[in-house]
């Protein structure tokens, strides 16, 4: 049976205290409402529609390129009203409606699909509803049932008689329609204290209708977690997090404190990977296997190879290590830096935009922009290139097995050519042939005396030595 996916999202959520849309903060590395439309395109939904309200544009563009569908609730009049607004959209669609909120994020796309079978199975008619036992129901709707094992209806807590209250099985907020509903949702009163539309009013209309309610139990309570404050949001980032570092483990991946360890749902990992404590993993990052990732370095959209090393508190940021290659301590490989196989970048060397030959070795403290580094070339210790001129960079080339002195400055656009060798705190702004010295800078001059003659300490004049 198709089907089309609803995702409620109007709501402000006061709760969380800030001018960020409730659905739009950040879980894992994504917004909270990614999750619940990537469920429904996993799902095999034809359609995708998301209701917004407050924050609509910030909405939209967060999700400007998931491929769905926008709908407008203003004023928001309940979450049935909030359906309501998708009708123009999915008039004539002729399947069922899936209807979920923005704020379930763990909502699984095989919950989904277990839902449009369910109502499949009772002959593509009625409505089915997902529900869940909890340990304690407070605060929310029971579902009642008849003798038959049939729902009834769903009462809420504060109308609901000692004996109901007692019920565990509880209304999730996820449900599934037949097409009659758009017939139905017009019939729905708002004669509550709030003076909105509530989507469980519909229970009690399909069944006046001589329609089916089927009820669907959640396997995994859990799933139905929201987040309508920062705790909670925390308490559902907590939960991912366990899965992923739980998942990960189970295919080899060791992780040391993993208690510690943060990583996305995009991290992709191979067995034999070693993460320390406090590693941080963001975005498309993939590492590969037998990679070490030491204590506390942070890595985001970057792809490390087989056998390839990042040592502690490093943070690389869409980088690319070949197999062999070592990072850090403290390294900073910005956006394009690639290392290639045993390539070396040591204690606060930053890498921007940059290709390291096989083998280079820059052991600490240089900082190389927008350069292409031949194999087997050795930058020493406080090596600049200097890749920009006020108005626009320009790249260094440094051919192969060449050796760059400590202190120099490369001025780009400039190129040291093969086994070239640049003198120790030499400034370079001229092309330096293959095999050739550079030298450049003062001559040193030495004056005798200076300093106790400047503090007074002798009369003599000072000797110049040059």
């Amino acid at each position: 049976m198709k089907h089309a996916v609803v995702i409620l999202a109007a709501g402000k959520g006061k709760r969380m205290r800030s001018k960020t849309p409730k659905v739009l903060h950040p879980l894992l590395g994504r917004p909270m409402l990614a999750y619940p439309v990537a469920a429904a395109k996993e799902s095999g939904a034809e359609r995708v529609v998301v209701v917004v309200g407050h924050g609509a544009e910030a909405v939209k563009a967060a999700l400007a390129d998931a491929g769905v569908l926008f709908v407008h609730q203003d004023p928001p009049l309940g979450t049935a009203h909030a359906l309501a607004q998708a009708a123009p959209v999915l008039a004539g669609f002729g399947g069922a409606v899936v209807v979920t909120s923005g704020d379930t994020p763990r909502l699984r796309a095989s919950t989904i699909r277990a839902l449009v079978k369910a109502l499949e199975e009772a002959g593509g008619r009625g409505m089915a509803m997902l529900t869940l036992e909890l340990k304690d129901p407070t605060g929310y709707g029971r579902v009642v049932r008849g003798e038959d094992g049939r729902v009834v209806r769903i009462v809420e807590e504060k109308d609901a008689s000692p004996k109901e209250r007692a019920i565990r099985e509880v209304n999730s907020g996820v449900y599934a329609f037949d097409p009659e509903v758009w017939n139905l949702l017009p019939r729905v009163k708002n004669e509550n204290a709030q003076g909105e539309y509530y989507l469980p009013d519909l229970v009690a209309l399909y069944l006046e209708a001589g329609l089916p309610v089927v009820a669907v139990p959640a396997g995994d309570p859990s799933e139905l977690l929201g987040a309508n404050d920062r705790v909670q949001l925390a308490v559902l980032e907590g939960a991912m997090l366990a899965e992923l570092r739980e998942r990960w483990m189970r295919e080899g991946v060791r992780m040391h404190l993993p208690e510690t360890i943060y990583l996305e749902p995009d991290v992709a990992l191979a067995p034999d990977v070693v993460l320390e404590p406090g590693v941080v993993l963001k975005g498309k990052t993939e590492i590969g296997e037998g990679a070490r990732i030491g204590a506390y370095s942070v890595i985001a959209d970057s792809q490390i190879a087989p056998g390839a090393e990042v040592r502690p508190h490093s943070v690389l940021e869409g980088a690319r290590l070949a197999p062999g290659a070592v990072a850090g301590p403290f390294a900073r490989l910005r956006p394009g830096a690639v290392l290639e196989e045993g390539a070396f970048v040591g204690n606060f060397v930053e890498v921007k935009k940059s290709r390291l030959g096989r083998g280079v070795k820059a052991g600490h403290l240089a900082y190389l922009g927008d350069a292409e580094v031949g194999e087997g070339t050795n930058i020493g210790a406080g090596v600049i290139t200097a890749n920009y001129d006020g108005e626009k960079k320009h790249r260094t080339k440094i051919g192969r097995r060449a050796f760059i002195g400590s202190n120099a400055v490369l001025i780009a656009p400039v190129e040291i050519g093969d086994e070239g060798f640049v003198a120790g705190g030499s400034a370079i702004n001229q092309d330096v042939p293959a095999g050739a010295l550079a030298i450049a800078r003062g001559k040193q001059r030495i004056l005798e005396g200076w300093v106790w003659r400047r503090r007074g300490r002798y009369s003599e004049k000072a000797e110049v030595r040059e």
